[in-house]
Parts: structure tokens; sequence; C-alpha cells
């Protein structure tokens, strides 16, 4: 009698399935929200919400290399 595929992997040590990385758009949306980072553009008014919130909450800031001053 045969063995289905996945009987198969398990058997022979095959059955660790590597975790796929998630891509999908709630995923990424949530990795931006953990890692806050200097915004790239934006209008004056998303700058200084984003200097405002620095200032509340240093310590939920990712800093990239590229911090020296505004880009506005």
């Amino acid at each position: 009698m045969p063995i289905s595929p996945d009987e198969f992997l398990r058997k022979y040590g095959f059955d660790k399935e590597e975790e796929e990385r998630d891509h999908s758009l709630r995923h990424n949306a949530l990795e931006h929200a953990r890692h806050l980072r200097r915004p790239h553009a934006g209008t004056p008014f998303d700058w200084e919400d984003w200097e405002r919130y620095k200032r509340e909450h240093p310590d939920e800031v990712d800093e990239d290399e590229d911090t020296g001053g505004n880009a506005a």
C-alpha cells in the first residue's frame, strides 16, 4: 500500500515546516506600527505630529542613523 507524501515526509524527518513569512498588508502595518521610524515624506502637520510623538514616547521610537535635522 503506497504512503501519502505527508506520511513519507514525517517518516524520514522532513515534516518540520519552516514558518513562512507573512507578507499580508495587516502584518506589514503591524510591523510598521511596532517599529516607528522617522517619516520619509509628509505634510508639515505629519512632521509636527512625529516630533511631538518622539518627545512624548522616546522609548517607542526606532531612531535611524539619518536623524540629523528636519527634512522639511
